[in-house]
């Protein structure tokens, strides 16, 4: 993205770029038929559960002015708008927490004047997005997305982990809430004497738990060992949506023999009933706020689009990374004035506004990157298997593979055909070929496993379109007169929804990785390199580690802390933005610029396992395994922010030699890694090692190891 502040030239350039690339939008996703159902059901529960969920709240927060019908109205409108005319499709937009908070910090305010009132707040909160839109418009102008890339891992990770850490409050607030009488509820309904209460709220641990539980454990299905390919496959892309269904299912089994309103479920009047549209006439009213509420409107408007600009357009990086290998340009400034236009229709409508979303947004590029891998990889299989008949050679097979996927690219008009291939051969497979003596010999199958070899060569290339977006927000806007069927979802099951939503969230942070390392045993900390690890974890002292993790855990409590506090919290958001010059200016004053680097890198950059014996050596060659058939991208993509993992063992292509006395080769695994940092990891044994590793050939240049440090393993002196 060219940074410009130049007034329009963002906007300018980003309807260049996309509108040369509009037409293949949307042939590029109906050439792939029915498989772009696939990721379109996939983002769809990802997206409808949650606005689902937060609409449950805004009914409780706001006395049922707003409802599940408002959110899932917000967010099937702003995503058929964006998937039509947006700049970037990958991007999904949706009614997302922060705003659920706004909004009740508003109603707060709101309720408790005469003048205001209830009554009045949904035509207050209209003046406030007409505020917020007059203020993205400026931003947009004047190329405020200019600077997102400042936005380092500091900020997004604070934010990320902010985010997880309100769904699971609001999962606690939400189980704790059901062994207690609902506002605006009979006290004298049987279902809440006490005995029943404890009954409801017991029973709403079990369905959220169960939920959490089988939803975490079908997500990783690719990994079981039991069942087919497919099965498993269609287990991990649909296991979650699937669960919902089951434990709703399961809420009703003890139907009858206990009161109706156990366990309790959804309350959200449906689309045409008495009372449930009021809120679209709203902007008939909006000249009836005070004058003095009218200009007041201004300052959370100030809050809200700080908290869009930010939220909005980090969910489009995160959706559009470089490491996802994408084709087509971006469009940060267009997508932040279309974003104000979307706001302003929401608020003259009565609707709490949507914007770009986490982690949904990276969830749907992975989802298409799964779906252009299947595509290739089915084609890259055909070719496979006819050269294998026709006794083709290993290079001859690669060829023709080279050439099959290559036939599958298809570069836009303005573009040069793409100069990447396949990836290159791996070392083992050569070796495997060559043990005949004859690289020319014909292969089989029990040499170049397809089924295998195939995910290795495949580079990671997204199906960028716009069919899966829309899709999914005309799903979306279907819930609504799904309505009646929506409410028998307990709400104890959607509570289980966020809690797994906020767990989920947290493998490949790498500030929370680093918080679990401040918990680990000094004489344990050698078992975090056995496994795949950021490389900060060698290449920073120990101590800068925990400072640093120390200041970014105090900062997210502030902001955490801020959320409690009325009216004040809606100072959150700027304390976000505000860590972008501390980034900058202050952390430089305390910290290493090599320690920052490597803290707060631009990517996930993860070093390979080292294996149990050699876990506090200098010496690394062996440890790293084979993926599991299909599970390719569930390895190399993290599932908090979709970013991709970079491992620093370098490539080995078919060109490569195979030293034998090389230490960094082994004999243990076909997939072994050699760290490029292992002169900054000491050379000396591991606590439960009894014997000396090899020598490391960068010994004279190598440091102690910040983790190898315990009790069992002393610095030499």
């Amino acid at each position: 993205m060219e940074e410009t502040f130049v007034p329009f030239r963002g906007i300018k350039n980003d309807l260049k770029g996309r509108l040369m690339c509009y037409k293949q939008d949307w042939t590029g996703g109906f050439r792939a038929g029915f498989r772009i159902l696939a990721p379109t059901t996939y983002i769809f529960f990802a997206s409808a559960i949650p606005v689902i969920s937060f609409g449950e709240q805004l009914e409780r927060n706001t006395d049922g002015v707003l409802t599940a019908v408002q959110t899932l109205a917000s967010t099937a409108l702003c995503g058929i708008i964006h998937s039509i005319i947006g700049g970037q499709p990958l991007l999904i937009l949706g009614v997302a927490e922060p705003t659920v908070i706004m909004y009740t910090f508003m109603f707060n305010f709101a309720k408790d004047r005469s003048d205001l009132g209830r009554n009045l707040f949904l035509a207050w909160t209209a003046w406030v997005c007409v505020w917020t839109a007059f203020l993205l418009f400026l931003l947009a102008i004047l190329g405020a997305c200019s600077i997102i890339n400042r936005f380092t891992r500091v900020a997004g990770e604070l934010f990320g982990l902010l985010i997880a850490m309100l769904f699971m409050q609001q999962a606690i607030k939400g189980l704790v809430e059901e062994f207690r009488i609902p506002q605006r509820e009979n006290r004298n309904l049987t279902e809440f004497l006490p005995s029943w209460r404890f009954a409801n709220g017991m029973f709403a641990l079990v369905l959220s738990f169960g939920l959490l539980f089988t939803a975490l454990r079908s997500r990783k299905a690719r990994s079981w060992r039991y069942g087919c390919g497919w099965l498993r496959t269609f287990i991990a892309d649909y296991g979650v949506p699937f669960m919902v269904l089951v434990w709703t299912a399961v809420s009703y089994i003890p139907s009858g023999s206990i009161p109706k309103g156990i366990p309790r479920r959804l309350f959200s009047p449906n689309p045409w009933s008495p009372g449930g549209y009021e809120n679209w006439t709203v902007v008939k009213e909006m000249l009836n706020v005070p004058v003095v509420y009218i200009i007041g409107a201004f300052i959370p408007a100030v809050m809200i689009a700080v908290l869009y600009y930010f939220d909005h357009s980090v969910a489009s990086q995160l959706a559009q990374q470089k490491e996802y290998n994408l084709r087509k340009p971006s469009s940060y400034h267009y997508d932040l004035l279309l974003l104000g236009f979307l706001t302003l229709l929401c608020g003259l409508i009565g609707i709490p506004p949507s914007n770009g979303v986490i982690p949904q947004s990276p969830m749907h590029t992975k989802s298409l990157a799964t779906l252009k891998h299947q595509l290739l990889r089915n084609r890259l299989v055909t070719t496979a298997r006819k050269s294998i008949r026709k006794n083709a050679s290993l290079g001859q097979l690669y060829g023709k593979m080279q050439e099959a996927y290559h036939q599958m690219q298809t570069p836009l008009a303005y573009q040069e055909p793409s100069l990447r291939g396949l990836n290159e051969l791996k070392e083992s497979t050569i070796q495997a070929a060559t043990s005949t003596g004859n690289i020319d010999a014909p292969i089989d199958e029990t040499l170049f496993d397809i089924e295998k070899e195939i995910d290795d060569l495949l580079p990671v290339e997204v199906k960028e379109q716009r069919v899966s977006n829309l899709l999914q927000a005309i799903m979306v806007g279907g819930c609504v007169a799904a309505m009646p069927l929506i409410k028998k979802i307990p709400t104890s099951v959607l509570w289980g929804y966020f809690a797994y939503m906020a767990i989920e969230s947290l493998p490949g942070n790498q500030f929370w990785e680093r918080i679990l390392l401040l918990f680990t045993a000094p004489s344990r900390r050698y078992k975090v390199l056995e496994e795949y690890h950021a490389t900060f974890v060698e290449t920073v002292p120990f101590k800068t580690i925990a400072l640093f993790t120390i200041f970014q855990t105090t900062y997210l409590l502030i902001c955490f802390g801020l959320t409690w506090v009325p009216i004040a919290g809606v100072m959150f958001p700027l304390m976000i933005m505000l860590l972008v010059p501390v980034r900058q200016y202050c952390l430089p004053k305390f910290f290493k610029g090599a320690h920052l680097q490597d803290l707060d890198a631009a990517a996930y950059e993860e070093a390979p396992a080292l294996p149990f014996t050699l876990a506090t050596e200098t010496e690394i060659g062996a440890g790293a395994s084979y993926a599991g058939d299909g599970e390719i991208l569930d390895e190399v993509i993290t599932r908090s922010r979709g970013e991709f993992r970079h491992a620093c063992s370098p490539k080995i292509t078919s060109s490569t030699a195979t030293p034998l006395n090389d230490p960094r080769h082994g004999t243990g695994s076909p997939r072994m890694s050699y760290s490029p940092r292992v002169g900054e990891v000491r050379g000396e044994r591991s606590p439960k090692s009894s014997g000396i590793g090899p020598q490391s050939p960068r010994t004279e240049e190598s440091k102690p190891s910040p983790l190898g440090k315990s009790s069992l393993n002393p610095s030499p002196k």
